[in-house]
């Protein structure tokens, strides 16, 4: 595999691992005893931290990518392992 394809399924797996992370420690303003902003929804955050967010999801992809690159070298787990339905019977 191309270094630029790796670095391509790096980012991948970083979009993906936001969606992953974002819900985990978050605090509303009444979990967290404040007031709200008039007009601020009920599930708001009441601090957002962009860069505890971004190291917390760097940290999750570069795991998920470690062990998928490990997956792509090592042949651990192959299309034929995950194969159903019988789709993979003839491929060789």
């Amino acid at each position: 595999m191309r270094w630029t394809s790796a670095l391509a399924i790096y980012f991948l797996f970083w979009a993906f691992s936001v969606f992953f992370v974002l819900p985990f420690g978050v605090k509303t303003a009444d979990e967290a005893g404040v007031e709200r902003v008039p007009g601020q929804a009920d599930s708001a955050p009441h601090e957002f931290r962009a860069g505890r967010i971004a190291l917390r999801v760097t940290i999750v992809a570069t795991v998920l990518w470690g062990l998928y690159m490990l997956n792509f070298s090592y042949g651990w787990l192959t299309p034929k392992m995950l194969d159903f339905w019988g789709a993979w019977k003839d491929v060789e």
